[in-house]
């Protein structure tokens, strides 16, 4: 089967490390002591897939005031610690990413976090030399998701247009941010946020990384989103 793209872009945190729920626990701890009471739920609607900046200046704007230099300081071991201790690679990823090398299609990551985020949660997870020299930050750009700026920039460091790229996103920034760069969308609902905030157009939906490989044209199913597996899993989520 001829693959359908020449390149596969990957979002990192809740596609390739599960990270969202760990970052929005402890986030929505860490702004309750700076002031912002919020939930956990709360941060990932907010939140999830938003870029550094976005996150500070609606920081500010809720606490009223400037985040002073070193703000962050007292704050880095609670992610550290925590990540250390659970963060784990997306269920079935390392097979994805198996079955999409063997077909011979090109992939990179392209992630708003921080380029040191990004390079610790990969090597946390084991993945980090899957995407040696492909990895692309916000920091990159002039303007990360939903800006296409990111995505357009890895298609032009990996050789590739626009329009042979699939981009496989978890957050509705992020496939804004696809769908601006004239890139077609795989957006998996494996994690937290709502299905009907990922459909749109040019976007196909999965909720197993066992799938990916069909969906690009590499394998010999072509997979359906499991509705009710979807709408199980996240009344299960816990809610911490």
């Amino acid at each position: 089967m001829t693959p359908a793209y020449d390149l596969v872009i990957f979002d990192c945190d809740g596609v390739l490390v599960d990270s969202e729920r760990i970052s929005a626990r402890v986030g929505a701890a860490m702004l309750t002591d700076l002031g912002w009471r919020v939930t956990t739920e709360e941060m990932i609607e907010r939140f999830v897939g938003s870029s550094d900046d976005y996150w500070r200046s609606e920081v500010e704007r809720e606490l009223g005031h400037p985040l002073a230099a070193g703000w962050d300081m007292p704050y880095e071991t609670w992610f550290d610690d925590a990540f250390d201790a659970e963060l784990r690679a997306v269920a079935g990823v390392s097979g994805a990413l198996d079955a999409v090398e063997e077909g011979g299609v090109p992939f990179c990551v392209a992630s708003n976090g921080s380029r040191a985020k990004i390079a610790a949660n990969l090597a946390r997870t084991g993945l980090a030399e899957r995407f040696m020299g492909r990895v692309f930050s916000a920091q990159d750009v002039a303007a990360g998701k939903p800006s296409p700026d990111l995505f357009l920039h890895a298609a032009r460091h990996m050789g590739v247009a626009p329009s042979r790229c699939v981009v496989v996103e978890d957050s509705p920034v992020g496939l804004t941010a696809a769908r601006a760069a004239g890139m077609d969308c795989l957006a998996f609902a494996g994690g937290l946020v709502e299905l009907a905030r990922l459909r749109g157009p040019r976007t196909r939906l999965f909720d197993d990384m066992a799938q990916l490989a069909g969906l690009l044209g590499i394998g010999c199913e072509q997979p359906t989103l499991d509705m009710a597996k979807v709408s199980t899993d996240r009344r299960s989520a816990p809610t911490t």
